[in-house]
């Protein structure tokens, strides 16, 4: 079976359309209904939830590329947190391209392997036991992007507060208090806006000209596991 809730908080991390705020009570339903995450946490995720379904579009995709296109600290390319710009990150990059193969996920995405909607969209098609121990490996970093989101009074910091409660991990303090202690981006510097667009850019998986998938078909696929590549089974949740 399809985790929903990773799916949902997988669309509520991607980037807002129409389409996405048409699918809104959909998403907050599923969210709603998850007894890992505390009714407190649940509620945390509502302000978010309206503004998505009821703001203006421009307004939210505006709010969007602000907090996660213009700031490396608060990138959902997670590898960004660990690696930078080094060498490792390629690798790893690389390591992670295979799991997807090997367990017949092919993004329909520009996006990088790396990029948070990306990796949970794959996970909610894994069992359980795997999304816990890939959330926990990450949950510094989660932990991390939450208290930048808090401090600059984002609603986007209630997801990662609930995505960590699914996860049933608490971060490690030393590693949380290193990635706090890296300065925060300016996201009204536009020239090094520009010098990070200017670095060379990579890509991975399929075609980079694909654009993001549709709210629609992620939503299709809340029930139905990703079509397998061959010789491989859908693996169920537990």
């Amino acid at each position: 079976m399809i985790d929903r809730s990773l799916k949902a908080i997988s669309l509520l991390l991607s980037y807002p359309t129409e389409e996405l705020q048409q699918a809104m009570p959909e998403i907050a339903a599923v969210l709603a209904a998850d007894s890992r995450i505390t009714a407190a946490a649940r509620r945390e995720l509502r302000p978010l939830v309206e503004t998505l379904q009821h703001g203006d579009i421009f307004d939210v995709q505006e709010t969007y590329v602000g907090l996660f296109d213009r700031s490396r600290t608060l990138s959902l390319n997670l590898f960004e947190h660990v690696h930078g710009e080094s060498r490792d990150r390629g690798g790893a990059m690389v390591s992670l391209v295979e799991m997807y193969r090997e367990a017949g996920f092919e993004p329909a995405t520009s996006e990088l392997p790396d990029h948070l909607p990306v990796l949970l969209e794959f996970l909610a098609t894994r069992p359980f036991a795997e999304v816990r121990e890939t959330l926990a490996d990450a949950a510094h970093i989660l932990a991390a992007l939450r208290d930048r989101l808090v401090r600059r009074e984002s609603p986007y910091g209630a997801v990662f507060a609930g995505l960590l409660q699914i996860a049933g991990v608490t971060a490690d303090s030393e590693a949380l208090a290193e990635l706090l202690d890296q300065p925060e981006d300016d996201p009204a510097d536009l020239e090094a806006l520009d010098a990070v667009w200017e670095e060379t850019e990579v890509t991975f998986g399929p075609d980079p000209n694909g654009g993001c998938p549709q709210v629609r078909d992620m939503l299709a696929k809340m029930d139905t596991p990703v079509n397998p590549a061959p010789g491989h089974a859908p693996h169920a949740t537990e």
